[in-house]
């Protein structure tokens, strides 16, 4: 009898390899359809929307969230930094001692956002020419020779969270203001945040890295006018009531050192019913624009009704996204309906606080 002197070879069989690639392709084609139903869902119910609303949505968004402005103040002098998902711009320039560059999806909120950038610079140029006319600036715009350090950010581009245009590793900060949460599944929301720790430097020995600073709704609203709260739905439609022409809202003038009258929580819903966003009702499942009579009660006149998609976050959540995306949580916390985090590439332990 004659015995083999075949050895079994170590790698797998070719068929045993194709059945792997099929399974690999399979996989990828269900992602594939799973993603594009979600850029469809969210085309409707947030991009479209958004695009529809704008002029609106903007004469609500004008006043800074304190915990965004103060994040931006102690950004050092001379640091560029990234806002993904601007809307119409209201954080750049906020800090004149740093560079920032802003993103939106919407074509309309960014041509608002361009619109406010240069409305900074000139104001600035103004004030730059008042100042030096008195003698507090030299014609250099300079105190000195030193910088007067108020370069305003004015470029703006349109561009989807998932499809940054930025060089990675490139910004000293990025922040994401009420954005993440209009990603409808958590696989986006996710890769969103790893788009965003992307754009961030990386740190080096004795030198923490870039920061990301996010923003998201949060589930436990149990305080405030919404009434969401722990244990409800957490993805919602909440609609928005675009007020008619002559019912924008307007900004209320100030006088110097003067308070706004209008003021805003810091979800950046106007508390007055100008803002545009209405009450959610109960099992919110239509697409908008569907109508809604006007608040005055106008029974003659209808506001068309247009349904934003949310994702609510639960406690904790938004930690656990940061680091399936790779990040590392610095500090988290929660502010008047919103969940916040600030993240980083770096391990915990080589932050800086």
């Amino acid at each position: 009898m004659m015995t083999s002197t075949h050895t079994p070879s170590a790698l797998p069989s070719s068929s045993a390899t194709d059945d792997v690639a099929k399974l690999a392709a399979a996989a990828a084609a269900v992602h594939a359809a799973e993603s594009a139903e979600a850029e469809a869902y969210e085309r409707t119910h947030v991009h479209g929307v958004y695009e529809a609303i704008a002029p609106h949505f903007s004469a609500t968004r004008y006043k800074p969230w304190p915990a965004v402005a103060s994040f931006l103040q102690s950004r050092p002098p001379g640091a560029v930094g990234l806002d993904v998902g601007c809307g119409n711009g209201k954080y750049l320039g906020l800090n004149p001692s740093v560079y920032m560059v802003g993103s939106d999806r919407s074509a309309s909120l960014v041509a608002l956002a361009n619109s406010r950038g240069r409305q900074l610079q000139e104001q600035h140029a103004q004030e730059a020419k008042k100042r030096i006319a008195q003698g507090e600036l030299d014609a250099t715009g300079g105190t000195g020779g030193e910088s007067s350090g108020a370069a305003v950010a004015t470029e703006v581009v349109v561009a989807d969270g998932l499809s940054l245009p930025f060089r990675e590793r490139a910004a000293d900060f990025v922040i994401c203001i009420a954005v993440i949460h209009h990603m409808s599944t958590r696989t986006r929301r996710q890769e969103a945040i790893r788009h965003l720790l992307r754009c961030v430097r990386t740190g080096e020995a004795g030198h923490p890295g870039g920061q990301i600073l996010v923003y998201v709704w949060a589930l436990e609203q149990g305080n405030s006018r919404r009434g969401w709260d722990e244990g409800g739905e957490q993805d919602l439609l909440v609609p928005w009531v675009l007020k008619s022409q002559q019912k924008q809202p307007k900004q209320p003038k100030q006088r110097k050192g003067q308070k706004g009258t209008q003021d805003q929580d810091t979800s950046g819903v106007a508390a007055s019913n100008t803002s545009g966003e209405a009450p959610p009702p109960p099992a919110e499942t239509t697409a908008g624009p569907t109508a809604a009579t006007t608040a005055d009660g106008d029974q003659g006149h209808t506001d068309p009704v247009f349904k934003r998609y949310y994702h609510l976050y639960r406690k904790g959540e938004l930690e656990e996204d940061v680091l399936a995306a790779g990040g590392a949580v610095i500090t988290s916390g929660y502010e008047r309906d919103n969940w916040w985090v600030v993240a980083a590439n770096e391990p915990l332990s080589s932050q800086s606080s």
